[in-house]
């Protein structure tokens, strides 16, 4: 089933102008080629509004956080909007029970109430609306009364932040929408056993721009100038999925290598130990439009995540951004589901000593090799998971029409 010219809002909990790639705003944008798309910008608390005053985000949004007639920013995408809340309290420090709860719909209000604006002036109607990920507002699909709820769920809630009241609002929004879409098995299974409209649709990448990284033209990013080769490269956020432990071993292991950790570091972490080892560097954030003259200076990419209780409802963006790239990459078997999808191209490693053993391997890379991973990040582009997810919106709204 098809699904084109449909009007779309996606209310999500990354900004749309992060610092790296989302899911979220990946979905919206190609979403947009076929469809109207309002992507509701998670909004700005009163703390960020006074605490990011000097930031480019904040001057980007200004203009638009208390005008009711110019709420929403044109993207360079023609049928893709973003809508610019007001400011709302900071309530996540308020312990859960029925004075938070009340503070959930007050904010809620807030941003239902822009919004509404906004559909009235665009005359915007039969909207589908999509919470991509944003379990803070768990009920907000109630104030707007859209004709297909969905619920997107990106990752696991493990953070302390995220559990302190997110447990319990996601659950709300799970059992009250129409439809649920996960990115992995596990959290499938999860859902499913609070709706049982709830669905697996994986992660994907941007091929085109991850294939950048092959242009003999493009020259290697300025911050891997300094680092002798071979380099071992991670891109991505440097927080608690990352196995410290198992990474440590790898680097005494290895002394012969570079490690070069590319992206915004958690402020839990980057103080850690093992950031002071000899063959490690951090390189900070760069702009996601970076990306492929970053991958273009990686010999070897890792994806180094610990193993845990949450871990195998991981499903990395990044692991096809790396095979789009062509480049080797070796991870750890964080997530049994990701073979299915990558077949014999990816070293899944369950300890130190295969991981070494498997960077020494990747490093005698050969063109063939490198043409499978490329064949295989072509089955796992954006294009194809999109049409999933119209498919299943299509059908839905199929359903729920009956």
């Amino acid at each position: 089933m098809e699904l084109k010219n449909r009007h779309i809002i996606i209310f999500s909990q990354m900004q749309f102008d992060g610092r790296l790639e989302s899911t979220n705003y990946t979905m919206a944008k190609h979403l947009a080629k076929d469809n109207y798309v309002y992507y509701v910008d998670r909004p700005f608390t009163w703390k960020d509004y006074i605490k990011f005053r000097d930031t480019k985000e904040y001057k980007i949004r200004k203009p638009h956080f208390f005008s009711s007639t110019n709420s929403y920013i044109q993207t360079d995408i023609p049928n893709l909007k973003i809508i610019i809340s007001p400011p709302v309290p900071s309530i996540n420090m308020l312990p859960e029970g029925v004075f938070y709860r009340a503070a959930v719909k007050f904010n809620e209000g807030i941003v239902a109430k822009r919004l509404k604006k906004v559909i009235k002036h665009l005359n915007i109607k039969d909207y589908i609306y999509i919470n991509s990920y944003n379990y803070t507002y768990p009920t907000f699909h109630q104030l707007i009364k859209p004709v297909l709820t969905v619920y997107h769920c990106v990752d696991p809630l493990v953070e302390e932040y995220q559990i302190r009241h997110g447990l319990i609002s996601e659950d709300i929004v799970v059992k009250s929408v129409d439809l649920v879409i996960c990115t992995s098995k596990q959290l499938r299974d999860s859902k499913k056993k609070l709706n049982s409209n709830s669905f697996f649709i994986p992660n994907a990448a941007n091929i085109t721009h991850s294939q950048k990284a092959l242009d003999p033209q493009l020259s290697v990013a300025a911050i891997l100038a300094d680092i002798k080769k071979p380099v071992i490269g991670y891109f991505g956020n440097i927080e608690r999925r990352i196995d410290y432990d198992l990474l440590t071993e790898v680097l005494q292991q290895n002394p012969d290598k570079n490690f070069v950790f590319v992206g915004p570091i958690d402020i839990d972490y980057s103080d850690h130990a093992i950031f002071k080892a000899p063959n490690i560097s951090l390189k900070g954030a760069v702009p996601y439009e970076e990306m492929p003259a970053v991958l273009k200076g990686f010999d070897v990419a890792i994806i180094p995540f610990k193993k845990d209780g949450v871990s195998n409802a991981i499903f990395p963006l990044k692991l096809f951004e790396y095979l789009g790239s062509g480049r080797p990459v070796v991870s750890t078997d964080f997530n049994i589901d990701l073979r299915e999808f990558t077949g014999d191209t990816v070293a899944y490693c369950s300890n130190a000593n295969e991981f070494s053993e498997a960077l020494n391997t990747a490093l005698n890379d050969t063109s063939d090799l490198q043409q499978k991973r490329l064949a295989i990040a072509a089955e796992n582009t954006w294009e194809h998971r999109i049409l999933e997810i119209e498919n299943l919106l299509a059908l839905n709204l199929d359903r729920v029409s009956k």
